[in-house]
């Protein structure tokens, strides 16, 4: 057994072990990203290549559009029940970054945190996608949330390295690093008081270089923004297009990324240097995480 069949295994009995545990209470975040999109990939290999619970992704309007189309595509190719999410209220408002009403760390926590707590609790708009058109149609649904399965790995940001297997929030979504259960070896703790929100973190241990090798490996299809088009720039961490870089790199494939990695000269660059909010954060996303952010 290699390496990855390990990472693979232990993530396919998490991805298990939740859907036990939680059922109709549970859903997977999905960014469309390189991360959420190979658990996803395994996801469909823990279930026999169906995944029975929604995809939740939380629109903040201001994705590459490159993004949108490879959500839209994958979804109806994969058969996905997938959930969109979206702060109709402050986009209408033009309380945004974009819109130059507020920073970009409160436009993030109106975007993405608000937006992800609303959509988990059946309060905010979302939309479904219909199976039968493949197009997103408003949905109604007061159904809730209780458990969410987030492709968080614990290398990419230092309060990442601070999460559980099964990490418990309040019933506000409130994380407390300190309250963080411990878990040894295999065992997971996964019986909570009523009310709790649970975070489910299949890829926690994970490293960039893993997550590539097995792309790779897999034939995973990404979006190609990840992937040199030929102007000698890619994308190597993806959010909203006014706050995200490319970064100078040739790499056209996951191969080519792996060695980039291990010998270029991405080796010692941190992966999300290119998120502008990182930098205004002083380069931690943990005030944010704490309200619920991914």
């Amino acid at each position: 057994m290699t390496f990855l069949d390990r990472l693979e295994n232990r993530s396919i009995h998490v991805l298990r072990e939740a859907y036990a545990a939680f059922g109709r209470d549970l859903a997977m975040l999905w960014s469309m990203g390189k991360d959420s999109t190979a658990l996803m990939w395994l996801a469909r290999k823990a279930f026999l290549g169906r995944i029975p619970f929604p995809l939740v992704h939380i629109d903040t309007s201001f994705k590459i559009p490159d993004m949108i189309a490879y959500r839209d595509g994958t979804a109806r190719e994969w058969g996905l029940d997938l959930i969109v999410g979206q702060n109709e209220a402050a986009l209408a408002g033009c309380r945004t970054f974009p819109d130059g009403a507020v920073g970009r760390l409160a436009c993030c926590r109106l975007l993405k945190s608000d937006a992800l707590r609303d959509t988990l609790d059946g309060r905010g708009p979302r939309k479904r996608l219909d199976p039968r058109t493949g197009r997103l149609k408003p949905w109604r649904s007061g159904r809730a949330f209780h458990a969410v399965i987030a492709a968080i790995r614990a290398d990419e940001e230092g309060s990442r390295s601070k999460e559980r297997y099964f990490s418990p929030r309040s019933g506000e979504h409130f994380w407390d690093p300190a309250q963080q259960p411990p878990e040894f070896w295999n065992l997971y703790n996964v019986d909570f008081p009523a009310g709790t929100q649970v975070r489910v973190h299949p890829l926690l241990e994970w490293r960039e270089a893993d997550v590539w090798e097995y792309v790779d490996r897999e034939k995973i299809p990404l979006v190609d923004l990840y992937y040199d088009r030929g102007d000698g720039l890619r994308y190597r961490s993806l959010g909203c297009a006014p706050c995200t870089t490319p970064i100078e790199s040739a790499s056209k494939t996951p191969a080519e990324i792996v060695a980039e990695l291990k010998t270029g000269d991405l080796k010692d660059v941190a992966e999300r240097s290119g998120r502008a909010q990182d930098d205004e954060d002083r380069g931690t996303l943990e005030g944010l995480r704490r309200e619920g952010y991914m």
